[in-house]
C-alpha cells in the first residue's frame, strides 16, 4: 500500500520478479499483467476523518496475506493507497494520479461521500470500476446512470428508516433534534429519517443543526439542540465529531435518546475518546461482528481474525471495528478477483462485482453480501445495538431493507 506516493509494503515489489507465462485466453486492462494486479485507493490518513485510516492499513494487511500465499491465480496484488485527507479536491488529484500515472486496474473502497462524489463522473466516463466505496450514500446504487460505481455497506437512508421505526415504536411523541454533516453524507441520513417518519416528520423533528468538517468542535450545536427541548438526538457525525457529541451531551447534563449512525459506532475510535461512561445507552446499528463483544470469544471466525491481526497487522487496534470492516472489504475484493479468473478486463471485473452471493465469516448471522446487475446495494441487513459502557449489545431482530 502506498501513501503519500510511497509503498507501505515493499514486499509487493517482489511481484515484478514473479511473472507467469501468458495464456491465450488472458485479457488484461491497465494495471494487470501475468504477475500482478494493481489496485488504487484514497483514504483519509490525515485530516478530520483520519480515524478511518486504519481501514486502508487493514486492507493492505489482508492483501499482504494473500500475496504471501501466492496471490490470486498467480498474480500478486499491488495496493496503492493514497492520503486524500477527506478533501474532495485532493481526492480528485490523487485518483487522477492513480488512473493516469499509476495505471491501476480499478479503484477500491475509496472513503467518504464528498470524496467519492467528486470522482464518480470521472471514473465512469473512463469506464474505470469504482468498487465497494466506503460510504453508504444511496447514490452508489444507480447502475443505470453510473454502471461503473458500486457501494457496499447498508445505505444511510436504510439506517434512517430503521431509526425512524425505532423512534415511532419507543417514543411516538418524540421531540427530535438532528445534528448532521453539511454535505451529501449528512443529508442522505436526514432524508432516510424523514422518509421513515413519513407525514409525522414535520411535527416530530423540532431542530436541525449542521457542522462543517473543518469545524474545530460541535459544542455550540449540542448546546443549541439541548435548548430546543429535544428528547431524541439523531447524531449523524464522523468519528471525531461523534466523540465530541457524546462527551458534550454528557457534560451539559442533556439526556436524550441518543441515536448514533453506524459509521461511528466504534469503541476504539469513538466511545473510548469520548469517555466510556459518557456513551452509556447510545443506540446504533451493526451488520458485522464487534471485536469487543465477548459473545464472539469462542467463535471460530473471530479467532481467525485475531490470529490474522496478530500476524499481519500487529500494530492495529483489536478493539476497533474499522479493522473488521477493512478485513471484510478486502475479503470481498479477493472473491471478485477469483471469480474473474484470467479475464481481468475492467468489464469483467465490474460484472463479477455485480454478481456476488457471499457469506463473510465476520458478518453477523443472517447478513450477507449479495449483488445483481440491477442491484448495487451489496449489504441490506442491520441490527440495533446499545452501548453499555463497554460494548455495543445487539437487540431485536436483524432488519432487512428491500
Amino acid at each position: 500500500m502506498r501513501t503519500n506516493q510511497l509503498l507501505w509494503a515493499p514486499a509487493l515489489l517482489l511481484s515484478l520478479a514473479l511473472a507467469q507465462p501468458a495464456a491465450a485466453q488472458k485479457k488484461y486492462p491497465p494495471g494487470v499483467t501475468d504477475s500482478e494486479i494493481k489496485i488504487g485507493q484514497t483514504m483519509p490518513y490525515s485530516g478530520p476523518a483520519s480515524a478511518y485510516g486504519t481501514i486502508g492499513k487493514a486492507e493492505n494487511a489482508y492483501f499482504n496475506m494473500i500475496n504471501e500465499k501466492g496471490g490470486i491465480n498467480g498474480r500478486k496484488i499491488v495496493f496503492i493507497s493514497l492520503d486524500d485527507g477527506y478533501s474532495p479536491p485532493r481526492t480528485v488529484e490523487q485518483v487522477r494520479k492513480l488512473v493516469e500515472q499509476e495505471q491501476v486496474a480499478f479503484t477500491f473502497n475509496t472513503l467518504g461521500t464528498p470524496p467519492n462524489s467528486a470522482i464518480q463522473k470521472y471514473l465512469n466516463e473512463r469506464k474505470v470500476p469504482q468498487l465497494f466505496v466506503a460510504t453508504g450514500a444511496t447514490k452508489w446504487g444507480d447502475p443505470e446512470h453510473f454502471p461503473w460505481t458500486i457501494g457496499f455497506q447498508p445505505t444511510y437512508q436504510t439506517e434512517g428508516h430503521i431509526f425512524a421505526k425505532y423512534i415511532l415504536e419507543k417514543t411516538p411523541n418524540a421531540k427530535i433534534g438532528v445534528l448532521y454533516q453539511n454535505d451529501d453524507y449528512g443529508k442522505d441520513y436526514l432524508k432516510g429519517l424523514k422518509d421513515g417518519l413519513g407525514d409525522k416528520a414535520a411535527k416530530l423533528i423540532i431542530a436541525e443543526v449542521t457542522y462543517e468538517v473543518t469545524d474545530p468542535t460541535i459544542d455550540s450545536q449540542i448546546v443549541s439542540l439541548q435548548a430546543s427541548g429535544a428528547d431524541v438526538f439523531y447524531d449523524v457525525t464522523t468519528p471525531k465529531f461523534a466523540a465530541q457529541a457524546i462527551r458534550k451531551t454528557y457534560d451539559i447534563g442533556w439526556k436524550p435518546l441518543h441515536l448514533l449512525n453506524s459509521v461511528s459506532a466504534s469503541v476504539a475510535s469513538v466511545m473510548t475518546p469520548a469517555g466510556l461512561e459518557k456513551g452509556v445507552d447510545v443506540v446504533s446499528l451493526a451488520y458485522f461482528k464487534d471485536p469487543t463483544d465477548p459473545q464472539w470469544k469462542d467463535d471460530a471466525a473471530f479467532k481467525q481474525w485475531l490470529a490474522w491481526m496478530d500476524k499481519y497487522y500487529p500494530e492495529g487496534d483489536k478493539t476497533d471495528t474499522f479493522n473488521v470492516y477493512g478485513y471484510n472489504l478486502a475479503m470481498t475484493m479477493v472473491q471478485v478477483l477469483k471469480q474473474c479468473g484470467n479475464d481481468l478486463t475492467r468489464e469483467n471485473i465490474m460484472k463479477q462485482a455485480a454478481n456476488l452471493d457471499l457469506e463473510l465469516p465476520m458478518f453477523l448471522p443472517g447478513v450477507k453480501v449479495g449483488t445483481k446487475p440491477t442491484q448495487f446495494f451489496p449489504v441490506r441487513e442491520m441490527q440495533l445495538a446499545k452501548f453499555n459502557g463497554k460494548i455495543f449489545e445487539r437487540f431485536g431482530e436483524v432488519i432487512k431493507s428491500e
